[in-house]
């Protein structure tokens, strides 16, 4: 046992140890040591979001709290006196891996969220997820002003739009480990999570391409921003019409040719869609997810009973389990611990954390079905995840006059956000059902002894 926690921290001790003169063939000096650090940042990243992840799933919390609390143990060890690793946040070769992980998770959400399950889910997960989206952009987009009165129009709009989205992985979990999978609270929370990260890729969209608009000097208008509302909508819906009309049997066909050949497919279309959206002035992560969800379409509808060998999704799973951990600590990593040392940083992300939970309450008046417990569809609702920290990596990148939309606090207490409210939902909803699970006994002894 001794000698398994001297090599877990083993990557931690090397942090301040000179970097070796690794040697790549073709290469000088410079080229060494880059390569050196790079392959250093790596195997801390990578370790790091092991230990953490594991330590995460043993408190029964999802894995992507461990990888960022492992990215905030490596970006702030100059707080304990410990130096080498000041780079590994701003390092360019990490972030375009983070930025590939971010493009490959899209991708997985995607692959997740049917066409097919979005029409099939009831009228109250389209009403839930819409209440919850739009609350929490207004008490958002009020907590940020109120706190950032300085701050432009759009960081306001951005930390708002940052909220909307959700990530019901940890409700999700809790409601099967009580063996409320099937319960009608259960259907509701999960079809209208398909349902918000559609919006919410939408929502990005459009606020990026509107402050990056503004970081050009243009001040867009009420019409632009319609228009690329419009856009957003209009490039989902032609890829999965595009999906539609390619030939019935393509990934059967193409899954014939060998497991490596479905995945190049599907990696080749996620990149190939992400270009284009770029190429249309949107998000690159709005062409991530809607290649996903074109390929998982095209997949349902080739007819056949039994694959003839893994699902795309699980031939991604290894990529993404290499690039999306990099993504997580190295967002942790560049949080800043010190940022939120001021009173107004805490105060942000106290109030970020309420309009948070508080906007998701609002879905509860969008439950229609009867015999749905409202409440705790709402604290299903409530827990942010990757969505949002892809809002917050978006923000860092984006500037109006000069100006980042996000600075290094705003974008700590984003972090703070999805700590904070995937950490109380376990608790909050595991009570609350465990209370409407005895309500329920009740009322069936009742009834019986009434008989």
């Amino acid at each position: 046992m001794r000698w398994r926690a001297l090599f877990s921290f083993a990557p931690l001790a090397v942090a301040g140890a000179p970097l070796p003169a690794l040697r790549v063939a073709g290469g000088g000096a410079a080229a060494a040591d880059d390569a050196a650090r790079i392959v250093l940042y790596l195997g801390l990243i990578l370790a790091g979001a092991w230990l953490g992840g594991r330590a995460a799933a043993r408190f029964g919390q999802p894995r992507v709290l461990g990888e960022l609390a492992a990215g905030l143990v490596l970006g702030n060890l100059p707080l304990a006196g410990i130096h080498g690793l000041e780079g590994l946040a701003a390092d360019r070769t990490v972030g375009d891996l983070a930025a590939l992980g971010v493009l490959v998770l899209l991708f997985e959400v995607g692959l997740a969220s049917t066409v097919r399950d979005m029409l099939r889910v009831a009228s109250s997960a389209f009403l839930v997820a819409a209440l919850g989206v739009a609350a929490s952009f207004a008490l958002g987009w009020f907590a940020a002003r109120w706190f950032l009165p300085g701050a432009g129009p759009y960081t306001h709009v951005f930390l708002g739009a940052m909220l909307t989205a959700t990530s019901v992985g940890v409700s999700a979990r809790v409601l099967r480990d009580l063996g409320r999978s099937d319960a009608p609270e259960a259907r509701v929370i999960l079809g209208a999570a398909v349902v918000d990260d559609v919006l919410g890729l939408v929502v990005l969209a459009v606020v990026s391409s509107a402050a990056a608009a503004a970081g050009t000097g243009t001040s867009p208008s009420a019409e632009a921003i319609f228009a690329i509302f419009a856009k957003a909508l209009l490039f989902l819906a032609s890829s999965l019409a595009i999906g539609a009309a390619m030939p019935r049997g393509l990934v059967r066909a193409v899954r014939r040719l060998g497991s490596h050949a479905l995945l190049a497919l599907g990696l080749a279309l996620c990149f190939f869609l992400a270009w284009l959206a770029g190429l249309a002035g949107l998000a690159p992560l709005v062409g991530a997810f809607a290649a996903g969800v074109l390929l998982v379409e095209e997949a349902a509808s080739d007819g056949s009973a039994e694959p003839a060998g893994p699902g795309l999704a699980e031939l991604v799973r290894p990529v993404s389990s290499f690039l999306a951990p990099v993504f997580f600590v190295s967002l942790g990593a560049s949080t800043s611990l010190a940022a939120l040392a001021s009173p107004e940083a805490l105060g942000l992300a106290a109030a970020l954390t309420v309009a948070a939970v508080l906007g998701k309450q609002a879905c509860a008046a969008g439950v229609l079905a009867k015999g749905v417990d409202r409440f705790t569809v709402g604290l299903g609702m409530i827990p942010r995840g990757e969505v949002q920290l892809v809002y917050a990596n978006v923000g860092l990148g984006l500037a109006v006059a000069g100006r980042p939309v996000l600075t290094p606090a705003a974008h700590s207490c984003a972090v703070v956000v999805v700590l904070a409210t995937t950490l109380v939902t376990a608790p909050a909803l595991r009570w609350r059902i465990t209370w409407v699970c005895r309500g329920l006994a009740a009322e069936a002894r009742r009834d019986s002894a009434g008989r």
